[in-house]
């Protein structure tokens, strides 16, 4: 007969967690690394009570909102190559809810989220209770179930023995290289309290081994062929790179066969800015030099990517009748663009993809000389931005120089939304591996922040700094506390443009005069928000919360408040106001926003006959 604990269902729930581990290449990794949580009714007495008295080794951190911690969850398991996650735990209803936002951040991005929501009575007894959400035709319904369109795995727990089950799927989702994303268990709040005899079998240690898939010969030969028959291809890296821990491989196929490498958000740091072969960013957000490529690449090899509408510039980046080879573990990702699909790890696929080029004796077209004047033209273009006064105030692009100069080659930066992750993308020189991380799949402002803090807990070592926007920053900044709590030092650096500057510029580069995106005093006059800027004291608000600030308007005191900023033991931010439209754009690419086809006002009715003249040079359907 086998032996049986009698636990509560949170407390089992507990305990499995915290005896699984993944294993890549024959190195373990303990799996759930502790619980993030904030409590309420609904998981206070349940999971709260199991965290509180119950022996395991998942140390517990207090969120002070749920989007905030579990955004730091997510940012924890990005910069850990989704070997190491935190769960989320909330109450039911509204503390549910504001963890949708990080779910769907999560699922897009292909990282591994556990969210763990409490729900409402199974019994149904007392119900409605505070904060239940009635659907009048269907009462099984909850809030949570808000988080079924956004999570790869979905379950509620009406039974404690039903956890047995559905933890041991809610595992293979997570581990999953080509299904991970956001897994949620709802917990009503009588069952986390029900206790049942649970089988010690349930509780060993369990190791989830995260294969790298191979190719098939048969795609592999097709591959290889393809590749072969190229004369100038072009490599786009992808998020795929860093997970499959693929840096080295990726550099070597590029070096054996000359081929020019371009980067995504994702899949920036893998390959340090001067090498030879790095032509930066591409797309929407790209440079000059990766984007004059994708031009005239015959072969586009993505490594890892799921080819963005920012990656693809609205499918107008490459030629028409390019074609493609993906090297994907994602068969959903891998056949966009009509790719040949290489369904493999990115590493296991370049070891393989290597060889088969190296029998053929192939070796791209592209002259070296042609390279080197495409990125030295891209690199002093850098430089100028860098460089460059304005008579009044800073530019957005010189504060970034300032910033890549001063912290460091070891240092991670982390940014999301606004204009700077496209002057990020293109003008961030990053010397590091996972020195870069943009969460850019869900562009979700208020990540950064709580980003940071995640990152910092997934290396301690590191020093992390968050770049984010006024308008972002006021969204979401709470896990700046938890920083402090947590003893973990992050550095927030606020660049304020006074707004959403980014869709102020969208705006009026698509026909609009500028409306409601800037952070200005409503007009007593005309009664729209036309008035002055809102004058914020950044500084003044991160002291109030026991921050170490500073506030930089010129490049010396920039200069010295970064290098305070490394002295400080606390977290730290720096105000540093900044010019609006003083970000980058252009450089050979073009973003799909349709302007509005009837209109009163001839500048949004030649936009949307521009828009439609550069239509024609996109892709349809795939």
């Amino acid at each position: 007969m086998a032996t049986t604990v009698r636990l509560t269902m949170a407390q089992a729930l507990l305990r499995f967690l915290d005896r699984q581990y993944v294993s890549v290449d024959g190195e373990e990794h303990k799996f759930v690394c502790g619980v993030m949580g904030i409590f309420g009714h609904g998981n206070v007495t349940g999971i709260g009570e199991a965290l509180e008295r119950s022996e395991n080794g998942l140390p517990y951190i207090q969120g002070k909102n749920e989007q905030g911690m579990a955004h730091a969850a997510v940012a924890f398991a990005k910069q850990r190559n989704r070997l190491q996650i935190y769960a989320c735990t909330s109450s039911i209803g509204p503390g549910a809810l504001n963890m949708v936002t990080a779910a769907a951040t999560a699922t897009v991005n292909r990282i591994p989220a556990l969210f763990l929501p409490g729900d409402i009575f199974a019994t149904r007894q007392p119900d409605p209770v505070l904060q239940q959400v009635e659907h009048p035709m269907d009462y099984t319904v909850s809030a949570n179930d808000c988080f079924k369109p956004i999570s790869k795995y979905w379950d509620r727990i009406t039974r404690p023995e039903q956890l047995m089950s559905s933890a041991i799927h809610a595992m293979r989702v997570l581990t999953d290289p080509a299904e991970t994303g956001a897994v949620t268990l709802a917990l009503p709040q009588d069952v986390q309290a029900e206790a049942y005899d649970y089988p010690e079998e349930f509780f060993r240690k369990r190791v989830h081994r995260i294969e790298r898939r191979q190719p098939s010969q048969e795609a592999l030969a097709e591959a290889a062929r393809r590749i072969a028959a190229s004369a100038k291809p072009l490599l786009v890296i992808g998020g795929g790179v860093h997970y499959s821990l693929a840096a080295a491989e990726t550099l070597a196929f590029a070096e054996a066969f000359g081929i020019p490498i371009a980067e995504t958000q994702a899949g920036k740091s893998a390959v340090p800015w001067n090498h030879p072969l790095y032509m930066g960013a591409v797309g929407v957000t790209g440079s000059s030099a990766a984007n004059a490529l994708a031009k005239e690449a015959d072969v586009v090899i993505g490594l890892g990517t799921r080819f963005s509408d920012f990656t693809t510039a609205s499918k107008t980046a490459f030629r028409p009748d390019a074609a493609f080879v993906s090297v994907n573990v994602a068969g959903f990702d891998a056949v966009k663009l009509d790719a040949l699909a290489l369904l493999s790890d990115v590493k296991a696929g370049l070891e393989a993809l290597t060889p088969a080029l190296a029998e053929r004796g192939y070796r791209s077209a592209h002259e070296e000389s042609a390279l080197r004047a495409l990125k030295e033209d891209w690199d002093r273009e850098v430089d100028r931005l860098y460089a460059a006064d304005l008579p009044v105030g800073l530019s957005q692009t010189r504060v970034l120089g300032e910033i890549n100069e001063a912290i460091g080659e070891d240092a991670v930066i982390v940014c999301a939304a606004g204009s700077l992750p496209g002057d990020l993308h293109r003008l961030w020189r990053s010397a590091k591996p996972k020195s870069y991380h943009m969460e850019y799949g869900f562009s979700c402002m208020g990540y950064e922040v709580a980003g940071a803090f995640g990152i910092k807990l997934a290396e301690p070592d590191r020093d992390v700094y968050a770049i984010v926007g006024d308008g972002s920053y006021l969204m979401l900044h709470s896990e700046l506390i938890t920083s402090l709590q947590e003893g973990r030092k992050i550095n927030v650096l606020l660049l304020d443009n006074h707004g959403y500057q980014c869709i102020h510029n969208l705006q009026r580069a698509n026909g609009s005069d500028g409306f409601g995106n800037e952070f200005r005093y409503r007009s007593a006059d005309t009664g729209a928000l036309s008035g002055a800027y809102l004058p914020i004291d950044f500084a003044a608000h991160a002291r109030s919360m026991g921050v170490s600030a500073y506030t930089a308007t010129n490049v010396d005191e920039l200069k010295g408040a970064l290098e305070s900023a490394k002295r400080d033991a606390v977290s730290t931010l720096i105000h540093i106001p900044v010019l609006p439209g003083t970000n980058t754009d252009g450089y050979g690419s073009w973003w799909r926003v349709d302007a509005a086809e009837v209109s009163t006002d001839a500048k949004v009715l030649a936009t949307r006959e521009a828009w439609t003249e550069r239509m024609k040079s996109a892709r349809t359907l795939y």
